[in-house]
């Protein structure tokens, strides 16, 4: 039956009114402004606009059943004493002092949470330490291991041989040699992983540049330069998995890397020597110590900015460390000065300088949250 054009219009309002409810939620807030919505978006475009948190599983109290058991203890490798200092950061004492090979550089969790690593990189050898007894094991012969990772899905440990300019992928149980990848960069340090894990970005500190790594294949994807005579360090994904932070000692800052194309966003100040970086643990701030002139920064991830500046009285090297468990403390190794930083995550405040071997370096605070350690000295997801 044909409706009269009256009835017709009348209908179409009504459907119209029934079917305006509330205004859809807004998008989550991303630190880059999401373009506006379009009609029918595809999976792929909602998929862009969804927020994650890469470090998700950081926040205080999310210990892994594997490690909630464990004593709490911070593991300092000293360089130039060929030793490692155990300290309880409940006394902020020395409880034990071992011996181990030649140049050991950072202490590393293993992916399965197990084993801590002593890296020692011209004493060629992996140290395993048990963290349930806090005591070393057997050395394990390995070539050049200036630093260790893991791939996100445990499969293999990845050795930095700074010296050899080489990628190392070995067995992540034995450390058995599977195969090598040759890198086109000098003095290979320090990396972290895409949020989808299948690129490894990796500084290489003597050339001044960074190196993107499909790891599962293996071959260098791309080559970014930072700049002859830079030296990149640490690096880190933001919590939304958009851009890297890649310290640099020589250029006095922290440059930002698009993570989906891989180019250079900017330079962001810091201060002299910038050298270590950790995530807070609600993933809003990125810790930078400043190596060359004794200070931390502060970085907001929304805001990318230097937000706040804590200063060591007297002076000092803040150099690499980790977060506590519960986020209240950064602890760093004092480079230069034979002593380990502790500060207040909410002050800023320098409470405790506590007295090591000389030439501390990467330590480690063991057991932090997460789910599996992708290495360094506490890279967690």
């Amino acid at each position: 039956m044909r409706l009269p054009p009256m009835t017709i219009m009348l209908v179409a309002t009504a459907i119209a009114v029934v079917s305006c409810g509330p205004p859809p939620a807004p998008m989550v807030a991303t630190i880059e402004s999401a373009p506006p919505p379009k009609p029918a978006p595809r999976k792929h475009a909602q998929a862009v606009t969804r927020k994650i948190n890469v470090y998700a599983h950081d926040r205080p109290g999310m210990l892994s059943p594997r490690v909630e058991h464990l004593t709490p203890r911070v593991y300092v490798p000293n360089s130039e004493s060929n030793t490692v200092d155990v300290i309880n950061p409940r006394t902020f004492r020395v409880v034990h002092r071992y011996r181990v090979g030649a140049l050991p550089q950072h202490v590393v969790p293993s992916w399965d949470l197990k084993t801590l690593w002593v890296n020692e990189n011209q004493g060629n050898r992996l140290t395993p330490i048990n963290p349930v007894t806090g005591r070393p094991g057997k050395p394990v012969p390995v070539d050049d291991p200036y630093n260790l990772y893991f791939t996100p899905d445990g499969s293999y440990a990845l050795v930095m041989a700074e010296r050899n300019n080489r990628l190392d992928f070995r067995d992540p149980h034995s450390m058995r040699l599977i195969r090598s990848l040759d890198l086109p960069c000098r003095g290979v340090n320090h990396g972290d992983f895409t949020a989808d894990g299948s690129i490894f970005l990796a500084s290489c500190e003597f050339s001044g540049q960074l190196v993107a790594i499909n790891w599962r294949r293996p071959r260098v994807k791309k080559v970014i330069e930072v700049g002859a005579g830079n030296m990149p360090q640490d690096v880190k994904l933001s919590p939304d998995g958009r851009r890297f932070y890649v310290a640099d000692m020589m250029a006095g800052g922290v440059w930002i890397i698009d993570a989906a194309t891989f180019r250079r966003v900017g330079l962001l100040r810091t201060g002299k020597g910038a050298h270590g970086l950790y995530v807070s643990r609600n993933a809003r701030l990125l810790y930078v110590s400043n190596r060359g002139e004794g200070t931390v920064s502060v970085v907001s991830f929304a805001s990318r900015e230097v937000v706040d500046r804590w200063r060591i009285p007297g002076g000092g090297s803040p150099d690499m460390g980790g977060v506590s468990a519960d986020g209240k403390q950064l602890w760093l190794s004092g480079r230069y000065h034979g002593v380990v930083y502790v500060f207040s995550t909410e002050t800023g405040r320098l409470l405790h300088k506590i007295k090591v071997g000389r030439g501390p370096h990467g330590l480690c605070f063991f057991p932090q949250p997460g789910r599996y350690s992708l290495g360094h000295t506490g890279v967690f997801r």
